[in-house]
Order: C-alpha cells, then sequence, then structure tokens
C-alpha cells in the first residue's frame, strides 16, 4: 500500500502541478506586485511600476527554480521538461538531427554487428547446461583435438578431474528412408554423449552408455529438430522407425531439442549415432591407439578441481600411454580450450583478426563522437546568444548543461535504437546464410541479451562523450560580452582536442581504407594466381560408394563404371577420379625417404609430403602441366611395379633440382620402393596461404580409395551437364548419392575467410571515410563560418581566390595531410597481419599506394567542397555592413 501510494504521489508530480507550486509561485509573485504598489505610490505609473519591479527582482526563473530546490523540488518534472526542450530544438533543426542519428546508427550498428560475430564465435559458450564447466582436450605438441577410440577410453576411465569424457566425429553419410536416397551430415558419438552434457530429448529418447555393447552394437540415430522437420516433416511417428544409413539399418529412438545443434558451434548436423557403430558406416579400426580419428574429447571439470589439476592429471596417464604404446603414443602432453571457437581452434590469424576488427569498429565509435562532439560545439557557439540571454534572464550554467546533457543523450539512444534495429536485420540474414552449400556451416550470431547490453552502453557512452565537448565553452560564456559583441567571433589558432581527435579519425580512415585496398587487391591476386589446376570448365562430383553399401573390391569396379558412363556424355573432354582434390577438404600426407634409407624411423624421415590418389587422365581432366615424363595409364594397377609423380618442390627438396628427379626412386613408410614416372608444376594444396608443399600423386588403381572425387572437364553449361551426370549415375545406381559443383565453386571453402576480411575491411572503410568527410566537413564548415568577416576584409583588399581558400581551409587540408600519412604508414604496419588471412595481400605495391592517396584526396575535396564555395562566394560589402 505504501509503495502504491509513493507511486500515485510520483504520477502527480510528474503530470500535473502541486499545490506547493502553485504556492510558491504566488509568493513570488506578491514580492513582485508589493514592489510595484510602493514605486507606485512614489509617482510612477502602474505599467512603469511592474516593470522596474521586475527588474529589481531579477531573474523570476532562477529564483523559481532554486526555491523550488530547497524546498524538495522534483527532478522528475524537471527532466521532463528538458526531454521536452531538447525535443523542440531537434525538430527546429531537422538537417542536424538526421545526420547526428545517422552518424551514431552507423557507428553502433557497426559495433554491434561485428560484437555479435565476436561473441558468437569466442565468447557465448556452448548451448549446453552448465558449459562454463566444460572444456574439450587438446593434444600437444600436434596441438590438435584429434584422438583415438582406444586412447579416450583409457582417458575416461583413468582420468580423477573430469565428471565424465565425451568423444564425438563429424563424418558424411548416405541416407535412405525408402525414397530419394540423400547425402546427410552425422555426428559420431559416444553412447554417454546426451546423459553427460545433460541434454533431454525433445520426442522419443536418447541412447545411453547402456546401450553400448560392444562394437556395431546399438544402431540407433537421434535427430536434429531442425532435420527432423526439413525431412520428416515433424511427424511424431518417426520414432521407432527404420532407416537405412550407408545401406545399414538404424531405429530412430527420438529427436534432439530445438536449440541443440551438436558440439560445434558452427556446424549443424542431421542426426547423431553411436561411435561404436562407426565402423559400419565406413571402415575404422576402433581399437588401435595411432588410429587418431576422433573430431574432439571433452567433459565438464568436478566441482573443485582447476584447470592445472586437471592438465597434470592427463598429462600422467599420457605419460603411461606413452611408455605402453611407444609407437603409437609417442609423448604427450595435454591443455584444455573451451570446445566452441574458443582459444586455438579457429586459429592465432583469424583471433587476431576479429579482434581488430572490433578494435576498429570501437575506433569509428570514437571517431563519430569525436564529430558529434565537433557539430555540438559548433552548434553551442551557433546557440551563443540564446544560451547569453539565458544566463542573463538568470539561468544556472547546470542547467543549461543539463539540457545540452538531454539533447546529447536524446541523440545518442535515437542513433542507437536505429543502428540496433539495421544490425539485428543484418544479423538474422547471416544467421540464415549458408556460406557454403555443401557443408551444413550457420554462422548462428543472432544477437542475445549481451548484444543488446553493449549497445545500449555503447549509446549511453556516447552521449557522455560527444555530449560533454562543450561543456568548457558554457561554463566561459560571458554573457554580457556575447550580447554586447554578437554572435561573431574568430576561429582559434591553436591546436584543440577536437582537432587532435579530427587527426585520429583522419588517421583510422586512411588505415581502413588502406587494409581495404590490400585486401581487395591481394584477393584480386589470388583468384588470378595459378593454383596448379585448371578453375575454369570443369565440374567436381564428389560421392562415396560406401554409401551405397559398396566395399572392399567392389569400390574400384563402380568407380570405373561412373568413369565409363560419364566419359559418354556428349561435350565431355575429359573425366577422371582422386580420393581428394588440391584445394578441397583436405589431404593426406605419408613420410618418404631417400631410396638409400634401410633404417625407416621417423628421425630418417627426407620429408612429410601430400598425397593424392588419383586415376588415369587426371592430369588433363584438372587442369595441371605434365612438365616431363607420362600421366598414368590403365597398366598402373595392383600388378605393376609402384609409381609416382610428384611436384617441382618434391623434386628439388629430395633431389636439388627437377631435371634430376624423373626415373628416381623414393620409399614409402612400409619400404615401398615407389618410381618417378613424372613431373607437374607446383601448386596450392591446403590453403591459398601456404608455403610451398610438396606433393607426390600415386595411381588409384595401386592405392585404392572409397574417397570419390570426380572431375569433368567440358565446355558445355554445368548445369544441364549435371542432370546429364546425375541421370548417368543414378542409371548405375539409385542409392549412389551425389553432390556437383564447379571447380571455382569448390573453392568457397577456401576463400570463405579472405573474401570475408575483405568484405568487412571494406565495409569499416566505407564508414570511416563517411565519418571522415563528415569530420572534415564539420571542421571546414565552421572554420568559414566563423572566419568570415576576415575572409571579407582580405577580398576587398583585393586577395586572390588560392589565398581565400588556403586561409579558409589551410588548416583542415593541413590535418587531412597529417592524419592521412599516419594512417598511410599503419597501414602498411598492419600489412603482415592481414596476409595471414588474405593471399599475397601486400601494402607495399605501388598502385595500392597511390590509390590510397588519391581515395583521400578526393576524401577531402568532397568534404571541403561546399565550405570552399561559400568562402569563394563571400561578398565584403555585405558583412561590413552588418556591424
Amino acid at each position: 500500500m505504501k509503495f502504491l501510494a509513493y507511486f500515485r504521489s510520483l504520477v502527480s508530480a510528474v503530470f500535473h502541478r502541486t499545490h506547493a507550486a502553485e504556492d510558491l509561485d504566488d509568493e513570488l509573485r506578491s514580492h513582485i506586485q508589493h514592489r510595484a504598489d510602493d514605486l507606485e505610490r512614489s509617482g510612477l505609473s502602474r505599467a512603469e511600476a511592474e516593470r522596474r519591479a521586475r527588474v529589481e527582482f531579477g531573474g523570476y526563473q532562477r529564483y523559481r527554480e532554486e526555491t523550488h530546490q530547497v524546498l524538495g523540488g522534483n527532478f522528475i518534472a524537471s527532466f521532463v521538461q528538458d526531454v521536452r526542450f531538447a525535443i523542440r530544438l531537434l525538430r527546429k533543426s531537422p538537417g542536424f538531427t538526421i545526420a547526428a542519428v545517422l552518424t551514431l546508427a552507423l557507428a553502433i550498428g557497426a559495433n554491434s554487428v561485428v560484437f555479435s560475430v565476436l561473441n558468437a564465435f569466442i565468447l557465448r559458450p556452448l548451448n549446453v547446461p552448465d558449459a562454463k564447466s566444460l572444456f574439450g582436450i587438446w593434444r600437444l605438441p600436434d596441438n590438435n583435438m584429434a584422438e583415438s577410440y582406444a586412447d579416450y577410453l583409457e582417458l575416461r576411465s583413468r582420468n580423477h578431474s573430469f565428471q565424465d569424457l565425451v568423444a564425438y566425429n563429424v563424418d558424411e553419410a548416405g541416407l535412405d528412408t525408402g525414397q530419394n536416397p540423400s547425402r546427410i551430415w552425422i555426428e559420431e558419438t559416444t553412447g554417454n554423449y546426451f546423459d553427460a552434457l545433460r541434454l533431454q530429448p525433445y520426442l522419443g529418447r536418447v541412447f545411453h552408455s547402456s546401450d553400448e555393447r560392444g562394437f556395431n552394437s546399438a544402431p540407433y540415430v537421434v535427430l536434429t529438430h531442425a532435420f527432423w522437420q526439413a525431412h520428416f516433416q515433424s511427424d511424431p511417428a518417426i520414432v521407432g522407425r527404420v532407416v537405412r544409413i550407408n545401406k545399414r539399418p538404424f531405429t530412430v529412438v527420438g529427436v534432439a531439442q530445438p536449440d541443440f545443434h551438436g558440439t560445434l558451434v558452427f556446424f549443424h548436423p542431421d542426426l547423431f549415432i553411436p561411435l561404436v557403430n562407426a565402423p559400419q558406416l565406413d571402415p575404422t579400426d576402433l581399437t588401435s591407439h595411432g588410429n587418431r580419428w576422433i573430431f574432439m574429447t571433452l567433459g565438464h571439470l568436478k566441482p573443485g578441481v582447476t584447470q592445472a589439476q586437471a592438465i597434470a592429471d592427463l598429462n600422467a596417464i599420457g605419460a603411461d600411454l606413452a611408455k605402453n604404446y611407444p609407437k603409437d603414443d609417442p609423448k604427450t602432453t595435454y591443455k584444455l580450450a573451451r570446445p566452441s571457437l574458443y582459444g586455438d581452434y579457429i586459429g592465432r590469424p583469424a583471433r587476431e583478426f576479429l579482434s581488430g576488427l572490433m578494435m576498429l569498429a570501437a575506433l569509428i565509435l570514437l571517431a563519430a563522437c569525436a564529430n558529434l562532439g565537433s557539430l555540438f560545439a559548433a552548434r553551442a557557439a551557433d546557440r551563443s546568444r540564446e544560451v547569453a540571454l539565458r544566463l542573463a534572464l538568470g539561468s544556472t550554467r547546470k542547467r543549461i548543461l543539463r539540457g545540452l546533457f538531454t539533447e546529447a543523450m536524446l541523440i545518442s539512444f535515437l542513433g542507437g535504437a536505429v543502428g540496433l534495429a539495421c544490425s539485428v536485420v543484418l544479423l538474422q540474414a547471416l544467421s540464415a546464410w549458408q556460406p557454403i552449400s555443401r557443408w551444413p556451416l550457420h554462422i548462428s550470431v543472432n544477437p542475445d541479451a549481451g548484444v543488446y547490453a553493449v549497445a545500449l552502453l555503447l549509446a549511453l557512452l556516447s552521449g557522455l562523450l560527444f555530449g560533454a565537448v562543450p561543456i568548457r565553452q558554457v561554463l566561459r560564456t560571458n554573457p554580457y560580452e556575447v550580447v554586447k559583441a554578437g554572435s561573431s567571433g574568430r576561429a582559434g589558432r591553436r591546436i584543440t582536442l577536437r582537432d587532435v581527435l579530427l587527426v585520429v579519425q583522419i588517421a583510422l580512415c586512411a588505415v581502413l581504407v588502406t587494409s581495404s585496398m590490400v585486401a581487395v587487391f591481394g584477393l584480386t591476386r589470388t583468384l588470378s594466381h595459378n593454383f596448379g589446376f585448371d578453375v575454369q570448365n570443369t565440374l567436381l562430383v564428389d560421392t562415396d560408394p560406401t554409401m551405397a553399401g559398396y566395399k572392399g573390391d567392389q569400390v574400384p569396379l563402380i568407380q570405373k563404371r561412373m568413369i565409363d558412363v560419364v566419359r559418354t556424355i556428349p561435350g565431355v573432354q575429359a573425366v577422371s577420379m582422386a580420393d581428394q582434390v588440391p584445394l578441397g577438404d583436405g589431404a593426406a600426407d605419408t613420410n618418404v625417404f631417400n631410396d638409400a634409407t634401410t633404417d625407416l624411423k621417423s628421425a630418417n624421415v627426407a620429408d612429410d609430403a601430400l598425397m593424392f590418389r588419383v586415376s588415369p587422365g587426371y592430369f588433363n581432366a584438372a587442369g595441371t602441366s605434365v612438365l616431363a615424363g607420362r600421366e598414368f595409364t590403365s597398366h598402373d594397377d595392383k600388378n605393376a611395379p609402384r609409381v609416382a609423380i610428384v611436384n617441382r618442390q618434391f623434386a628439388r627438396k629430395l633431389f636439388g633440382a627437377p631435371t634430376n628427379a624423373l626415373g628416381r626412386f623414393f620409399k614409402m613408410p612400409d619400404g615401398t620402393r615407389t618410381q618417378i614416372v613424372g613431373l607437374v608444376e607446383d601448386g596450392k594444396y591446403s590453403s591459398i596461404t601456404e608455403d610451398p608443399r610438396t606433393a607426390i600423386f600415386v595411381p588409384l588403381l595401386q592405392s585404392p580409395s572409397s574417397g570419390t572425387w570426380m572431375l569433368v572437364r567440358s565446355a558445355r553449361d554445368p548445369q544441364q551437364l549435371g542432370s546429364a551426370i546425375r541421370n548417368k549415375i543414378a542409371g548405375l545406381d539409385a542409392a549412389l548419392p551425389v553432390f556437383l559443383q564447379t571447380r571455382y565453386k569448390g573453392l568457397d571453402v577456401i576463400l570463405f575467410g579472405p573474401r570475408m576480411a575483405t568484405i568487412s575491411l571494406g565495409v569499416l572503410g566505407a564508414l570511416g571515410a563517411i565519418l571522415s568527410i563528415t569530420g572534415i566537413f564539420g571542421m571546414a564548415a565552421y572554420s568559414v563560418s566563423n572566419r568570415l568577416k576576415e575572409l571579407g576584409i582580405r577580398v576587398a583588399l583585393g586577395a586572390k581566390r588560392k589565398e581565400v581558400l588556403g586561409a579558409a581551409l589551410g588548416r583542415a587540408a593541413k590535418f587531412l595531410a597529417i592524419g592521412s600519412a599516419a594512417g598511410l604508414l599503419l597501414g602498411i604496419l598492419a600489412g603482415p597481419v592481414l596476409a595471414y588471412v588474405v593471399d599475397q595481400a601486400t601494402p607495399h605495391d605501388p598502385l595500392i599506394l597511390t590509390v590510397v592517396v588519391l581515395a583521400m584526396a578526393l576524401l577531402g575535396l568532397v568534404a571541403t567542397w561546399i565550405p570552399a564555395q561559400r568562402a569563394l562566394a563571400v561578398d565584403p560589402m555585405i558583412l561590413l555592413r552588418e556591424d
């Protein structure tokens, strides 16, 4: 009841005049009336007596406010008055208001987007209960998460630090539900996966450790909610239904919760199966300690256990494994990291780039605040007579400053709201975007409460920052001198804080323009670079015979039949196969030894080379130049001597010169002597930013693999050719799932980082350019406005146009030159960091430097165009007549 009474009194105080306020007004008026009565009795007229009484009384509103505060004045009521007054002022200046709101909206929107991405990729924990105690296990010195199933069992049973450990792997499979077989992505998980992560099903049940009774003993499936909706139309009767995965029967036991997409932040699998049944889908030795095929091991730390204690516990187990299995488990230590994109998962360059983007976005916000501070200072100067009159009439400086801060906060919250709304729309589009069609990658960057809180905080801080700029100006205002002198003045020649901020923001703009130009030129060079294969007129056909139930000797036969039927399609020029393709999903590596080496141990390894298994005609189909020797033929099979084709880097590293390699031998890890029968050009194999790598190509007929990438060279339209290929393969076996894409489209994975870096820097560069134009324009316009009289005198004395422009805009031009030079230097220094993300990104290219200089000069020209026109249009007669 007391609260309701207080609330009613508060509402009444805000929206209604209180009796105390009315009594106060009556009291003040009575003082004036009594004095007017005395003056009237002395012989003055009534009108003159009232006028003199008001003059003697002084600032009525000031006394009213001071008395009201002494009597316990209402802060909320005065705050509402300030808001109403600020709204009226902003409505009177729509141009200023729109420019200020949009400037801040751009800056806060950019910060919200970048922070959302940073939050989603690094800061936000996995969407599982008690995620703060969840850690992934990394092996050192390899610094990766790969683990063997046998080692996982040892770590799970022998550690004393984790409540439970789970493991999972990501793989592709073929799903057959009775019609339209399709490729799907699965997570192969240990039976304790859902229980250890404390996850409940949406429908049916999940599988448990008790379901595992040995290898291939738990043929169960848990569907993700999204896949259940899309593929099974949310049918609740799906529980208990049998589906075929790689021709093997599995029973659907449940559907996961809608908000759970596995334990990879960006990867959304279609379903989960027990890891003990993985050999049914892809032959895998789960008993070998050296077969590290598990993607990640993770678990919740026990209460009270520190990370250091857990690492010591794991290291003790690792030392014991190295002692018991020296060949499979060399000396290994461990570290812990968050099982999201945290830590080393996305790599140091990507983390540094995201952090750099956040810093640049923050600097853009600072530049926006500097711009708005300059605009507010200019606005305060233009309102100097109004401020002086209000001071002369009794208003306090505190009240005027409070009004200015209210105006600044209104703009900041409006700008924040607009920027946040635009960022939400953009982030929702990013979250729905699937950047790589072949993989179920989803950039889940939808804003959460943290993003909204950051946007609110940024708006609040921005308002305080640029609202504080005119404080000194107001505090030093002498109302009597301003009223006497008028609003004209002279621009100061000393360096101010606003000047420094303007130079900083121009330098920031130059950094962004330099970085974006470096990224654009680097990406352009990358796309025109010789990858060691042709990206034009080539189609990639990705399939896997094991998904349709083929195994053993059946795999090479179906692969040959696929090549034969595709070769009959009109317009096909060449067809070949490989287990993996350069710049694809990855490539296997292998140790190689010199032919003279007899002790094939790791200390005697000549090189660690990438190895590709390819069929005859591969280099013709791929567009790779054979520099010497021959290609593989159908005679290079299991019964023929082992042969290989190597790249120039391999020949250079093992034999000193490419010309010395042809006909020479090297040894594989199993001791097999392999003769080099061909030499091909170098290329890019794992990454476009990699240093030259050694690579060997061996015949697929001598080293069979179920991995099947078919390369089809043709000048036909890819869409029409793709339909023909699908029909031909379906005619062989309708259960063979097929994924087709052009060779250029296949580079999406490799080029994703450089493209995103280029786009991000380009957008931030555009924002920086807009803010720099605004800042330079504001300074130049303010300088011209304050020096119109001086410029008029110069024109009257015969100054030339060039001299007038120099006097009016010389200061702005000087700051533009200083800031541009500093920013260009910083951009050059930042070049090596950018080169980690974008291949061939170098700021030392004279063309790039020239473009940056021209771009900054163009920005200065655009920003100073209108002030320059105003300065040249000065009419000295009109200006001098005003005095």
